[in-house]
């Protein structure tokens, strides 16, 4: 079984939107590996890695860690955006234009 075959419920949501280029016409991967992490989604031509947090993402020791990660990740030149599941949930048009904001336009 794949990693892209265990997605949470929010990530399979944002997913479906993403896939096949749908948003801008950039292509998204999901469950990329960025050594030594694996970010739930990333524009690899962009450098832009999107992550969701689930309420695990909620403690000290999680956000310590989510801060360490994203500075890691942007020390190798890539830009991280956070959302929570939640926003996923309540507000996927939100999350998505928030997404789109960060993604110039395609030529």
């Amino acid at each position: 079984m794949s990693l892209r075959d265990k997605l949470t419920d929010a990530e399979r949501i944002l997913w479906s939107r993403l896939k096949g280029r749908q948003l801008g016409g950039w292509q998204f991967r999901t469950q990329h590996p960025i050594s030594p992490y694996i970010v739930d989604f990333a524009v690899v031509k962009l450098k832009l890695a999107i992550e969701l947090d689930g309420a695990t993402h909620s403690t000290a020791e999680e956000r310590a860690n989510d801060e360490r990660r994203r500075t890691s990740l942007e020390g190798h030149g890539w830009s991280v955006l956070r959302f929570w599941n939640a926003e996923v949930y309540n507000n996927l048009e939100g999350v998505l234009a928030s997404i789109e904001a960060r993604l110039p336009p395609r030529a």
